[in-house]
């Protein structure tokens, strides 16, 4: 048995750019940031899973079975593990672990996938199963264990991110492909509002209402694409659609040539450092104008950040509460201390890696 304490981590993550597109077909640009989950533990000589979660003080505890029943919604220590299962890897011992980090909870910075990509990694290292298992396989799992397992519309974003790290592409459809880039971007700082996030509230309004605007559209045009049609043509479809309508559409156009434009920095490597901020700028003004995701006090905050010298920010996550971010390479201490003279608690941030094996007694290779 290996009985040697291994210790896994996962990082947050920040969506740069394609908020509230990946669900419409359309690619994201994200960045895992250097606020992490960490599980730590071993192996133990009886079929027991105990979970000490010091950080929310609670504590978990179940025994392995074949198929691990729910009591709960989100039971994500067991989803893992079921659907680990489901593709032929076994557990034949319990185990016993500790659950640390420091991303902000419910805050739109990805806490829960961290914690889901840093369980599946040391699941797979404890019981050396893992030689061979990329990152981003991990991440895939991890979606699994934590959307499809229960059902949810969630995308894969978050998971492939916090797997992934660094600064990452992302495309969905019409299949998956996946970039990684390391730009060398300076300092971030995380301001988080300690709003709690309306997510089902701003779905509502979003995501359903462009899907919406999408099926009006290809009853007059079949082969209408988010993904291709020019943003400069959306005024063809103004007498078909809604003001909100009108507005979603427009602005998602305007969110993917945004994201295009800082995709080509990124494969090119010539990182124009305030030009990125703008950008960033661009994209929280359609987040806020248009999808109305951010809130007066995020809205607050990003205003003292960008007068403190940030090059750009914008909301972070689905909005409406939780997360923004600066662009800060020069003065993130003058950030931060603005964004906490507004309300919010800052954090200085940087890109990270993705999930790592910081401890183990046998290594195991875990690459992209």
């Amino acid at each position: 048995m290996l009985s040697s304490e291994i210790i896994t981590s996962a990082p947050g993550r920040i969506c740069l750019f394609g908020e509230h597109q990946d669900y419409l077909g359309l690619p994201v640009i994200a960045a895992a940031i250097s606020r992490r989950v960490q599980v730590s533990g071993r192996l133990r000589p009886d079929r027991q899973v105990i979970i000490h979660m010091p950080d929310t003080s609670e504590r978990a505890e179940f025994e392995l079975e074949n198929v691990i029943s729910y009591q709960h919604a989100r039971e994500y220590f067991k989803s893992a593990l079921n659907r680990l299962v489901q593709k032929g890897y076994s557990f034949p011992t319990g185990f016993e672990v500790t659950i640390r980090g420091n991303i902000p909870i419910n805050s739109g910075t990805s806490s829960s996938s961290a914690l889901v990509v840093a369980w599946i990694n040391w699941l797979l290292t404890s019981t050396r199963q893992g030689t061979g298992v990329t990152q981003a396989e991990i991440g895939e799992l991890a979606y699994e264990a934590e959307v499809l397992e229960f059902g949810e519309p969630g995308g894969r974003m978050d998971h492939y991110a916090t797997a992934v790290g660094e600064v990452m592409y992302l495309e969905s459809q019409p299949a998956i492909h996946l970039e990684r880039f390391q730009p060398g971007l300076g300092a971030f700082v995380l301001g988080d509002s300690l709003e709690p996030k309306d997510t089902i509230g701003i779905l509502k309004h979003v995501k359903y209402g462009m899907l919406e605007a999408i099926r009006k559209i290809r009853q007059q045009e079949p082969h209408f694409s988010l993904a291709t049609v020019l943003q400069e043509t959306a005024p063809d479809y103004r007498k078909l659609l809604t003001d909100p309508e009108f507005r979603l559409l427009k602005s998602n156009l305007s969110d993917r040539d945004v994201l295009q434009e800082a995709l080509t920095m990124f494969r090119t490597d010539r990182i124009h450092h305030q030009r990125l901020g703008e950008l960033l700028n661009t994209h929280q003004d359609n987040l806020r104008d248009h999808k109305q995701v951010s809130t007066p006090k995020i809205n607050r905050m990003i205003e003292a950040s960008l007068k403190a010298g940030a090059y750009g920010a914008k909301i972070n996550g689905s909005g409406g509460g939780g997360c923004m971010f600066a662009y800060a390479p020069e003065n993130p201490e003058a950030v931060a201390e603005a964004i906490e003279r507004a309300g919010g608690k800052a954090y200085r941030i940087q890109v990270d890696t993705g999930t790592t094996v910081q401890y183990e007694s046998h290594p195991v290779s875990v690459r992209l």
